[in-house]
């Protein structure tokens, strides 16, 4: 019984991380962002840096490994012995599940240096999009909305 029991909450917990994984590509817009306006910038790739996005720390995971923990060490002992057993499953576990959260969810990334058109330099950080490999030389066009900046390569015929 327990051991479906712990399949279930694995499974359970597997889809809650992938389910948290975000993506910050230049394609995908957050439902806030639609139908807002965008400042739109022009300029050429200068510069190019791999970097890491860490990766998100919701909650979700350390809840769900409190969980599994919890469950799977209740078999240990018995009487007040399986209580203790309980609550240092259910702490070992949300530790685990909260790194595995963030192991799980972090993306590669580029900070792209870009020179804008009339000559100043910006730098924004994106994840990595295999179906848009930037490279140094690229004409590029930069959306801006609030805090948020995205680049894309440039297809615009006003540059």
């Amino acid at each position: 019984m327990y051991d479906k029991v712990k399949l279930v909450m694995a499974g359970i917990m597997a889809l809650l991380l992938v389910g948290c994984a975000s993506d910050l590509t230049s394609t995908t817009y957050s439902r806030g962002e639609a139908r807002q306006m965008q400042t739109v910038q022009f300029g050429t790739i200068v510069g190019i840096e791999n970097v890491q996005l860490e990766g998100t720390d919701t909650g979700i995971g350390a809840i769900a490994g409190g969980a599994v923990g919890g469950i799977a060490a209740s078999d240990i002992g018995g009487g007040k012995g399986s209580a203790i057993a309980s609550i240092g499953g259910a702490l070992l576990g949300g530790y685990l599940g909260g790194k595995a959260e963030d192991e799980l969810t972090k993306k590669a990334g580029v900070n792209l240096t870009i020179q804008l058109a009339n000559g100043n330099y910006v730098a924004v950080v994106q994840q990595v999009d295999p179906a848009m490999v930037f490279r140094v030389g690229d004409k590029v066009t930069i959306y801006g909305q609030g805090s948020t900046s995205r680049v894309v390569k440039n297809t615009s015929q006003y540059q």
